[in-house]
């Protein structure tokens, strides 16, 4: 077993991988919440490895599994996202803006058609954001199921808020004092310690930065390499074993509580308020 869960070969019941299909058409009557970790290959300065985005959302759902192992299923993880103003830095793989909003949607809406109502994504990269949203929409409006995305860090902003030493905004937004004490805390052997450095060199502005547990008013992203030399925005110096500690215990409590209101979360009927009854448009069922 790889550590992304690409071929899951145990007896855990949380990997969607592990069962046969015979088996696997019994678990929707289950209610599950379908776990899908989505992350990026690319750069994370000189410290932290190609994997981190996968490494971090991965994580966060196998983790989850563990601590709610009849409550949800975790799907293979999709390794590659929508990164190309990293491509400068060798090792970036990128997927186009449409074929990965496709190929995440066509992945969901085959969950779905197995029958599992309630689909969580859990992305690891910040610029998968937006197009995630888009691929859980439309997930809602082409099957009968329930799909959310969401970047994990979203759920400790105040966690990080309260902990961070380094500057606010730019000091948390990538291979930084978060991503870095995350690293150290869940597997400090594969962060390259000596080749750790500081950098924070966006333009200063009232309305353009980059940060992950406070956003911008605005979105604007450049080539990476025209303001980053390392692949680092932020200052991972700061990072440490016990501040990536109290993320992770909290980014675990809050997703438990996520999976089980997601899981029981009431929907009510669609209805038409046309005069007359609409036929067709947009493709979509009436």
């Amino acid at each position: 077993m790889n550590n992304h869960g690409m071929h899951e070969t145990g007896g855990e019941p949380y990997f969607y991988s592990n069962y046969t299909w015979k088996e696997l058409r019994e678990i929707p009557a289950q209610r599950r919440v379908v776990l899908l970790p989505v992350g990026s290959t690319e750069d994370h300065g000189h410290h932290l490895p190609l994997d981190t985005d996968n490494f971090m959302a991965w994580t966060v759902c196998v983790e989850t599994a563990k601590r709610l192992p009849d409550e949800v299923l975790v799907m293979p993880l999709i390794p590659y996202g929508y990164n190309l103003h990293h491509v400068d830095f060798p090792g970036t793989i990128c997927v186009g803006a449409e074929h990965f909003i496709n190929y995440v949607a066509d992945v969901c809406k085959s969950i779905a058609y197995h029958g599992f109502k309630r689909i969580l994504i859990v992305d690891g990269h910040g610029s998968n954001v937006p197009l995630l949203d888009i691929a859980a929409r439309r997930v809602i409006l082409e099957t009968d199921a329930l799909c959310a995305s969401f970047i994990y860090t979203n759920l400790i902003r105040d966690v990080c808020r309260r902990i961070r030493e380094s500057v606010h905004p730019g000091g948390m937004a990538h291979a930084c004092e978060l991503e870095t004490s995350l690293y150290l805390y869940l597997d400090e052997r594969r962060v390259r310690k000596s080749e750790i450095q500081k950098e924070v060199n966006l333009p200063p502005s009232k309305y353009i930065w980059l940060d992950l547990v406070d956003g911008a008013p605005l979105q604007m992203m450049d080539w990476w390499s025209s303001f980053s030399k390392t692949g680092v925005v932020g200052d991972p110096t700061l990072a440490t074993r016990d501040k990536g500690k109290q993320m992770f215990d909290a980014v675990m409590a809050r997703m438990v509580e996520l999976v089980r209101e997601f899981r029981d979360r009431p929907r009510a009927p669609r209805q038409d308020m046309h005069a007359e009854k609409v036929q067709g448009g947009f493709g979509l069922k009436p």
